[in-house]
């Protein structure tokens, strides 16, 4: 698969070829469902909890004698039923994670990077060497092609272009490492440098 490669001020810089085992797949849904799933369950805190009766302050002194008064039959002022006692059956502190296999994760990642090739929303560039951390030096140039909700993506992130990138509403940047197919798919427009490519390539 042959495709146009641009420079960081979005002009046409050349031709590359992309693996087509790569890039040349059909998405499917249901694996792109099930890693944004895994995804966003590993990165749950699980640190909700509730007070439990043991837990609530209050004396367990019993309340009123347990027969004669003509009412319920009550213990400590702690207990469930009362205004301020604990919970029953409240979260505790859990880890919502699981585990997923690693060439789903593979195909998943493979498959949002197709999904944005068939949506003509992936774009080449040769690199992100910026010569300034200015977001006016970089932006504009993405702004007039209509780009504003953008993920870039490079072998190595430089300080310039991570500065510039993240300080734009709406532009974020990842080192190749770090690319997932959440990151992916909550941006319209996916940039990767030829040295991204190459390293992706290698590495699925």
């Amino acid at each position: 698969m042959k495709v146009e490669v641009f420079d960081h001020q979005y002009q046409p810089s050349g031709s590359m070829e992309l693996s087509d085992a790569l890039f040349a797949l059909d998405p499917r849904e249901d694996i792109l469902s099930r890693v944004v799933r895994w995804q966003l369950a590993k990165r749950r805190a699980g640190t909700h909890q509730v007070k439990t009766i043991s837990m609530v302050s209050g004396s367990g002194k019993k309340i009123v004698r347990q027969k004669g008064t003509g009412g319920a039959r009550h213990g400590a002022k702690r207990a469930t039923q009362f205004r301020g006692g604990g919970i029953v059956f409240g979260p505790t502190p859990r880890n919502h994670g699981y585990s997923l296999q690693k060439k789903v994760r593979r195909l998943g990642l493979r498959m949002a990077i197709a999904d944005k090739i068939r949506s003509n929303e992936l774009v080449i560039l040769k690199d992100l060497d910026l010569k300034s951390c200015k977001v006016r030096d970089f932006a504009p140039a993405f702004e007039t092609k209509g780009v504003h909700s953008a993920l870039f993506v490079d072998g190595d992130v430089g300080d310039n272009a991570r500065q510039a990138i993240r300080n734009y509403r709406g532009y974020d940047i990842l080192p190749q490492i770090g690319l997932n197919v959440f990151d992916i798919l909550r941006k319209e427009h996916l940039f990767l440098t030829q040295s991204a490519v190459q390293m992706l390539e290698a590495r699925l």
